[in-house]
């Protein structure tokens, strides 16, 4: 079947050779066509995804959520989230930044400092508030992966 339309025959001396090359051949045919495939499928993905980012964002994202990511699984301790972030925030590191920090402290000692600022809860209300639903990452609203 490799050698339908040409014209080797299997009692020709080195039909070994003939037929590893016809192989690579058709190995290659095979590998050049699952490429075009590909890329095909690629900008028809990406070309349905612009049309509908234009037309209807919503559906677009609800498209792209991922139920695996998205809640699933357990959430984690808020004990261990706790411990996890102290003991990155709260050990005192001495590091050595070497001479060109001594040059940016120096640059930034002219520059005055911004006023404080506080995040209120009713802020973030009034904020997620106008936000629709549908641009928040899960309706859990949190992500886990791994």
């Amino acid at each position: 079947m490799a050698f339908a339309g040409t014209n080797i025959s299997l009692s020709q001396p080195d039909i070994t050779q003939k037929l590893t090359e016809r192989i690579d051949d058709l190995k290659q045919k095979i590998a050049a066509w699952g490429k075009r495939i590909r890329r095909f499928t690629e900008r028809s993905r990406q070309f349905n995804q612009n049309s509908l980012f234009r037309s209807d964002q919503k559906r677009l994202h609800k498209s792209l959520e991922r139920p695996k990511v998205c809640g699933a699984g357990q959430r984690p301790d808020q004990a261990d989230i706790i411990a996890f972030w102290r003991g990155l925030w709260s050990e005192p590191v001495n590091h050595s930044e070497g001479p060109w920090m001594e040059v940016v402290a120096s640059q930034g000692a002219s520059v005055t400092p911004m006023d404080p600022i506080t995040i209120t809860p009713e802020d973030v209300a009034e904020a997620v508030r106008r936000a629709p639903n549908w641009k928040s990452p899960c309706s859990t609203g949190y992500i886990i992966t791994g």
